[in-house]
Formats: C-alpha cells, structure tokens, sequence
C-alpha cells in the first residue's frame, strides 16, 4: 500500500495538460485490506541491472532508465510486441516501430514496420535483424507445426521458424456465428490449448477460438468477458499455463489495468487489486522508471506456462504530445516476474466448508527447495476470496516426499466452494521473499466440454425450432438440455447428446406456442443439470 501511495504522491508532479487526459478511478475499499501478494503486481520483481543513460530524450521521470533493457533506439519510435525462444538459447523480439521524426510524431503509428529483434537476454538490450512487414501491435505465436505467426491489426505474417528472411501475409477468417462483435476485431490475443488449438480474445473482450490458429476463429461470446465495471478497456493479453488461463486488460484512460483467470478460457474469475499501474518499473535500489503510459502488456512463459517475464510498450508522455524531433518518444521494456508455486492438491474428494483438512504439495524445482526455503508459519491456503485478504487455512503441520514439501492444513474458513478450480496459497520464504501460487484440484475438469448453440431458425410452418449445437471444449459432453425463451416464455426444450470435441448436432425442437413470424428474438440457455453452460441472446 505504501509503494501505491507513493506512485500517486509521484503522478501529482505531472503537468495540468497530462492529468486532464486521465480518469482516476476510485478503488474498492475492501482493496485497502489486501495483503502482499494479493495483487498481480505484486509479483512484479526488480529490473535486471542495466546501463543507465544520460542526456536522453525523455521526461525527468524517465531520465535515469535503463537504455539496454528491451529495446530503445533515438531515431525510431518502438511499440507492441512480444518474445519468443528459440532452441540455441536467443530471444527473438517482435516489435514494431516507426521513425521518431515522422510527420505526426506518435501519430505515424498508423504506418509502423514490424521488426525482428533479437538478443541473447531475455530482459535485453534487442538488435534490430531485419523487417518483417507493414503493421501494428504484434503479437508472435507458434503453430503445433512449429510455423510462427505475427499477428498484426487487420493481418499476420507467417514464416516456417523465427529468423526467416520472409514472412507471407494473410488475414484471418472470423465467424461471428450470428452473435456481435463486441469493439471489432483488433488488437487481438491468442493462447495456446493443450490440443494446438488457439484461444483468442479481441480488444472488446469477446471469446474466439479456431482448430489449430488459422483455420476460421470462432465466437462464442456474446458479451465482454471482462471485470464489469467502468473503464476504457484495450490491451488483453491472455496466456495459460500448466494450470488455467491468465487474462489481463487494461483500462487505458484510468491507467489501471485488471486480473482475471479461468479453466476453460470462457469463464473468468476477476481478482482482487491491481494487475499493473504506472510505475512498477523499478530498480533494485528502488529508483523508479515512471513513464507516463503502460501499454500493449505480453508475457514470456517458462516450460510450465508460468509467466515469468512481461513486456510492456511505454510512452513518457500523451501520445499526441510526442511530436516529431523533440524529446519524447516510446520504447518496449521488460520487467522479471516471480513466476510462483508448482502446487497440488492431495484430497481426492471435493473440498467443502466441512472438510477438515487440506493437504498441500509444494513442488520442487532446481532453483526452489521447499522443506528448507518455506516459512510454514507464514503460509494461507483456501479460496482467492479469503486468501487475498490475509484468512484462509493455516498450517498444522508438515511431511517431506522426495524432495517436495507436504503440507496439511487446517480446512477451516478455506471458503473454496464447488465452483472453485485453483485455490490460492500466499506466504513467504525464510528471507521474506513473496511465495504464491494456485493448486490443482485432483477432481476438477480442467479440459471441460463448451457447448455453444448458434442463433434457432424457428420454421412457423411446421411450428418448430431448429438449433444447432457445438462443442468447443477439449472433451465429450454430457448429456445436457437446450431450452430457447423469447419475451422470457419458455417456447421449446430438448436433450443434446453427447458430443465429441468439436462434434455438432442439429436439434428439431416442437414449439409449445405457433408463432406470427420466423423472425424472432430469442435467448438459448443450455444447462447440465443445475449448472448453466451458455445463455446467449439472439436479436
């Protein structure tokens, strides 16, 4: 709380013209209980040392940064992308960018060159190697056939490994499959499923996804996915590890930027506090780089999934207010993460307010040893709800396996409930250092099934519905209803049978009431037994 209090202390040294341009967006009370930990920007970690550079362009709160960090250069302005490894250990950087003293100044953005950068840190400094084409805010990702893909606004760039002289560009084919939109199609996102097949979530925080990154993506939202509450949303970047899916958007005006995670990619849980602020650019002695925007956030994984590292695209002014020749200008850094806990959960059977105790693995790893690295004492277990705010299940006691760590927890006021898919453990090591981490649950699904229907063509002839149904989860379905209302009156309902991932079925459903028109607006719910799968409106 402190270190939030001191950003803002710092943001009020801004001048008039750049606080007229932002929203300060009033926090929740219940945040000022948080506990360390508790916030995804907690887990941002101090910058690499690097060179600091003097007499560059850049506001004051900038001035001593480090130049070798991501990539820089005086004479281009740099925005967007994101990192991908290759086996001989480089990194390579998909970053675009555009000539500082172009006509408009940040405002040639529209006319940026994607560039292939390389370095042989993850943190940096990236060498420029060649373009790859015309573009803006790029994201890389690689195919199950190793291929990659740049996507960029409107387009991608294909290429058969990382370094290739040539890039081919396509589009991609987008079937809204009779729902809207949301915000259009731009500044997209994409994770990888255990399948190869890619989740995708655009700038309006609609859900997509497509059988193996360039077939057709598909809709299956009808509405943003994001935290329901006020903001300017763009930015999404989504990942998945080992475990479940990571969401963060960012509400650009307020300049606050939001934490979201799921198991299927389709149903998110936001949690508590700040994902990112301006300011979490911080040295190891504690120095600041305060540039004034934080955008186009991506992370880099490790072999688990875990995000280790995030890149951001950083402006030290108003956009509009970095002309051409002066001393503003943009760049992409990069900041290390505390990657958190490899975790388990031994119960076999679903944990309830009534199970009395939980017992946790905390994996091994070569540089994490946890029967001697842990303060037991510090540690709580139980529902992100109670977690964040420092409740939660206490320890009892302790057992070694191997060279993982067991350890058993009261079950008391865990409050993980039957929707609860990770639960979440904060705690520290024996220097004090932060300890995090989310357990898998030896009885959730976390590959379930996703039925999704497309709009009922409903035939006034023969007085009956037709409803097709599909599967875009990564396993069989279960037997499960359909029922579509117009005007909240219940018109038809039938069983869907089990479907195979990516199976679909038609349904003939007879309508309880004849109907004047074909053209009807009508919402279809689908549900197994109490639990609601999708409901979704048809105009």
């Amino acid at each position: 709380m402190k270190r939030l209090l001191a950003l803002g202390l710092l943001s009020l040294t801004l001048g008039t013209s750049l606080k007229a341009q932002v929203t300060e967006r009033p926090r929740p009370v219940e945040w000022e209980q948080l506990v360390p930990g508790a916030r995804f920007m907690d887990r941002f970690l101090p910058m690499p040392d690097g060179v600091k550079g003097q007499h560059i362009w850049g506001t004051d709160s900038v001035q001593n940064r480090y130049v070798d960090n991501g990539i820089e250069l005086p004479d281009v302005s740099f925005w967007g992308g994101n990192i991908l490894q290759t086996p001989d250990g480089k990194y390579h950087l998909y970053v675009c960018g555009w000539p500082e003293r172009s006509p408009k100044g940040h405002m040639f953005w529209g006319n940026s060159t994607v560039f292939h950068a390389v370095s042989d840190k993850l943190s940096g400094p990236y060498q420029v190697q060649n373009s790859i084409g015309k573009g803006h805010n790029p994201e890389a990702f690689r195919l199950a056939d190793g291929r990659v893909v740049v996507y960029v606004i409107d387009g991608y760039y294909i290429a058969d490994k990382e370094d290739s002289p040539v890039w081919m560009y396509q589009k991609f084919d987008f079937d809204a499959r009779d729902r809207k939109i949301i915000e259009g199609l731009s500044n997209l996102t994409f994770a990888r499923r255990p399948d190869g097949s890619y989740l995708m979530v655009c700038r309006g925080g609609g859900v997509w996804i497509s059988r193996d990154g360039l077939s057709a993506y598909r809709q299956l939202t009808d509405k943003r996915v994001y935290p329901d509450v006020e903001g300017r949303f763009e930015d999404p970047v989504v990942w998945r590890d080992s475990l479940q899916y990571h969401l963060i958007v960012n509400d650009w005006l307020g300049r606050i930027a939001f934490y979201q995670r799921s198991k299927d990619g389709l149903h998110w849980v936001t949690e508590q506090g700040e994902a990112y602020v301006p300011g979490v650019s911080v040295h190891r002695d504690g120095e600041v780089e305060y540039w004034f925007k934080y955008e186009r956030p991506k992370v880099f994984q490790d072999k688990e999934g875990r995000a280790v590292q995030m890149n951001f695209a950083v402006i030290d002014t108003l956009k509009w207010e970095d002309l051409p020749g002066d001393r503003h200008s943009s760049k992409n850094i990069c900041i290390p993460l505390n990657k958190g806990l490899m975790l388990s959960v031994l119960n076999e059977e679903p944990i309830t307010a009534a199970t009395k105790r939980i017992e946790v693995r905390i994996k091994a790893e070569p540089d994490f040893h946890p029967q001697t690295d842990v303060d037991v004492e510090s540690l709580r277990f139980g529902s992100y709800n109670e977690v964040n705010f420092g409740r939660g299940c206490k320890p009892v006691k302790t057992r070694e396996e191997g060279d993982d760590l067991i350890v058993v927890f009261n079950g008391k006021g865990s409050g993980i409930t039957a929707d609860e898919f990770a639960p979440k453990l904060i705690g520290r090591d024996v220097k004090g250092n932060l300890l995090y981490g989310y357990a898998r649950l030896p009885y959730v699904d976390y590959t379930p099934a996703l039925l999704s229907a497309r709009r009922p063509i409903y035939d006034r002839e023969q007085n009956v519905w037709k409803v097709q149904v599909e599967n875009f989860g990564l396993s069989a379905s279960q037997p499960t209803e359909v029922e579509i209302y117009s005007a909240d009156q219940s018109l038809a309902k039938g069983e869907v049978p089990v479907l195979a991932p990516y199976e679909k079925t038609e349904l003939t459903l007879r309508s309880v009431e004849a109907l004047p028109t074909d053209s009807v607006a009508c919402e279809v719910v689908i549900r197994s037994g109490e639990v609601e799968l999708e409901r979704v409106k048809f105009e």
